[in-house]
């Protein structure tokens, strides 16, 4: 199942709960600041990389605003991943960065 979740509540529930987050921008945006404990898992190589994902695990996809996140949400959906997309992404992130 595929679903939204704001900036606002996403960073409430981070700093909660430890959270399966997937970054899919790619190595070099990554690279330059990203949500810690995120891994990097790029768009451009979802396709492949996607097998190495838990079916068992939720996981909450974010890139640079919410555009890319959203189709790696809607193709991780088809493969029967439960996901959400942090809507806003990386330009609106309030925390720190690693």
């Amino acid at each position: 199942m595929e679903t939204n979740i704001t900036m606002s509540e996403f960073y409430k529930k981070y700093q909660a709960e430890k959270l399966s987050i997937i970054d899919v921008r790619e190595v070099y945006e990554f690279v330059s600041g990203h949500v810690p404990t995120a891994q990097n898992l790029p768009l451009s190589s979802l396709e492949a990389g996607y097998k190495l994902l838990s079916q068992q695990e939720k996981y909450y996809v974010i890139c640079q605003s919410g555009a890319r996140s959203a189709a790696a949400c809607q193709f991780l959906s088809a493969q029967g991943f439960d996901v959400t997309n942090v809507a806003g992404g990386m330009n609106i992130w309030p925390g720190e960065v690693e």
